[in-house]
């Protein structure tokens, strides 16, 4: 009998308002650091759907497009992080649900600063303000 390995999917996405010149980034579980949106993907959805859903329920705001950027297995919690860059409606941040302690936007030099040292939260967001700032990411609204 062959044994698959267990482990969970999550998303993560870097969240970008309409000009696509600011980054969202959240405070969560009453800790100082901040971190991009992420969610875990539910039994029977795929990571798209997730990160819609994942966005309107934390805080607010529709996706309007995405881009799916790169996966990396986070051992501390035995998950596949599967990041994307997203673009949203709106900055307004009046609907930020209680699972969020505080939502702010930053330039991609502020978010760069303000992120979670070490963390994989980190590696994306630098991997993805490199991206974007060499102008070949492929998101379109």
């Amino acid at each position: 009998m062959f044994r698959f390995p267990i482990f969970s999917t999550a998303m993560s996405t870097a969240v970008l308002n309409r000009d696509k010149d600011k980054i969202l980034l959240i405070q969560q579980y009453n800790r100082q650091d901040y971190i991009l949106l992420a969610g875990y993907v539910n039994k029977g959805e795929n990571a798209e759907a997730t990160l819609i859903r994942e966005v309107k329920e934390e805080v607010g705001l529709n996706v309007i497009a995405y881009e799916y950027m790169r996966s990396l297995y986070f051992e501390a919690s035995n998950t596949l992080m599967l990041n994307f860059i997203s673009v949203v409606d709106s900055e307004d941040l009046s609907q930020v649900s209680a699972e969020v302690d505080h939502a702010t936007w930053f330039t991609f030099a502020e978010a760069a600063e303000a992120i979670k040292k070490n963390s994989l939260a980190e590696t994306f967001l630098l991997a993805i303000i490199e991206k974007l700032t060499a102008g070949s990411a492929e998101i379109k609204v």
